[in-house]
């Protein structure tokens, strides 16, 4: 008899607690292979195609496209061992051993996990076979409201009930049942106690749905009865409202830049440079043949002979233990606006790389950015970052440090201004430089030499000869 299996969404790593189901890649009835791809869902930080470690036919999927669903939620449910026509492997003719017991035990081998669910993540052995039971509908405020996540299945194979994750437990006594964070903080932040919810997800799982639905309860029932002699006319809400969620990229932008204003005494100073050189030494260049240098390329390669004069700004800062923590490699990231939202790819080793080397990386980072296929390792790890918004056209800005990083610099457009050069007034092509720092990795006087050699660099290019 096939055994089923429960594969459950693994850790994807890098504190990602969540992932929203993008495509499912298999159907009900299917069958996979261990390591085949079965669903492509989408982080906070990458779109990634998870595999399944176990191998047979899928007998239920949890969770329609476009459902978000918490770290070891089900994702599907597989018979192991079970034949595309939904007969036990071995079954009836004899032919074949797969599907037989261990003739020293008399039991059906051990299904293991794959080792291999995603790089870095290995999958566990196979939970016991359970007997499944389908949850009835909870009412919700005096209406039914369907369980969540959506589970298809296949009536002619057997089922096996997901388990139950740590923590969800029935309200009454025991824990909250809630797996996510981010509902119990929206639940702790707007007064509501979850006790007195009763979950519309699987097993009385409490969704952020739920929370969102009770908040918009209570709201109706704090508004004034307009009705009531004396009562003060309510004021009309806007007769056109969106409402946008905060989550998948969109949110983990808010999370961080609001945990970089809450935790860094940020700093910024800038500069006016004449980056007129800067051009014609990059013109040059092209014009010697081979692949083209771009100016991010160019001023990358000097953000890095700048952190090697002021290390300080190479760094992080660890607040539990109370240090300043100093990398001897530069990571540097880039700010790259995509269609899913802002992301920041990072070039490794970015100071052993010369200008060539630096333009090639950006652009196949930027173009893996764009088509929203950079893992999460591509996009953490990071110990400095270049801001080069120049491309939407403003000149300057100050940009919100890459927590937990300890700088940032700000490159604005380079356009033709009036500038005295050489005791008379002429038309340069100038730049604005801004550096926003920690101030409590150095003060201003590190602060303002860094931001100084970057724009000596930018107005004298052989100043870089120096460090080569």
């Amino acid at each position: 008899m096939a055994q089923v299996l429960e594969f459950k969404l693994p850790d994807l790593g890098e504190g990602l607690t969540e992932a929203e189901i993008v495509r499912w890649l298999v159907e009900v009835g299917d069958v996979v292979a261990v390591d085949q791809p079965v669903v492509e869902v989408e982080t906070a930080k990458a779109m990634v195609e998870v595999p399944c470690p176990y191998g047979g036919v899928v007998t239920a999927r949890f969770g329609t496209e476009g459902t978000e669903l918490p770290v070891g939620a089900p994702l599907l449910t597989v018979a192991v061992g079970e034949t595309a026509d939904g007969r036990p492997a071995g079954d009836g003719s004899g032919a074949g051993t797969d599907g037989a017991k261990d003739g020293a035990s008399g039991r059906e081998p051990a299904a293991e996990g794959s080792g291999n669910v995603l790089v870095g993540y290995g999958t566990s052995e196979a939970p016991a076979r359970r007997r499944r039971v389908r949850p009835t509908a909870p009412v919700v405020n005096g209406r039914p409201r369907a369980p969540e996540p959506v589970r298809e299945t296949r009536a002619d194979t057997p089922q096996a009930a997901p388990s139950t994750p740590a923590g969800r437990a029935a309200p009454a006594d025991g824990p909250v049942p809630v797996i996510s964070p981010l509902v119990r903080r929206l639940a702790r932040q707007n007064g509501l106690d979850l006790r007195k919810l009763t979950g519309s997800g699987p097993d009385g799982l409490i969704l952020r749905a739920d929370v969102e639905h009770a908040l918009r309860a209570a709201g109706t029932q704090d508004r004034p009865d307009t009705t009531k002699a004396g009562a003060a006319p309510a004021t009309a809400a806007p007769a056109s409202v969106t409402r946008v969620p905060l989550k998948g990229i969109r949110g983990a932008v808010a999370d961080k830049l609001s945990r970089s204003r809450n935790e860094i005494p940020d700093a910024t100073c800038w500069v006016d440079a004449d980056a007129t050189e800067l051009m014609r030494t990059r013109a040059a260049m092209n014009a010697a043949g081979g692949p083209k240098i771009s100016v991010l390329a160019l001023l990358a390669r000097i953000c890095t002979a700048a952190l090697a004069r002021f290390p300080e700004l190479n760094s992080s800062v660890d607040t539990e233990a109370r240090e300043i923590v100093r990398y001897a490699d530069v990571h540097l990231g880039f700010a790259a606006q995509t269609e899913r939202g802002l992301v920041v790819p990072v070039v490794r080793d970015a100071h052993t790389r010369d200008a060539e080397s630096l333009t090639a990386e950006f652009a196949r980072l930027t173009e893996a950015a764009r088509e929203g296929t950079l893992t999460p390792a591509q996009l953490t790890g990071g110990t400095f970052t270049l801001n080069n918004y120049g491309v939407f056209g403003v000149d300057g800005s100050t940009p919100i440090i890459n927590h937990p990083e300890a700088a940032m610099l700000g490159v604005g457009r380079i356009v033709p201004k009036p500038w005295v050069h050489e005791g008379e007034l002429a038309v340069r092509q100038v730049v604005q430089l801004s550096l926003t720092f920690d101030h409590r990795v150095c003060d201003g006087g590190t602060a303002g030499g860094f931001l100084r050699y970057v724009a000596d660099c930018v107005e004298q290019p052989a100043v870089l000869l120096r460090t080569l």
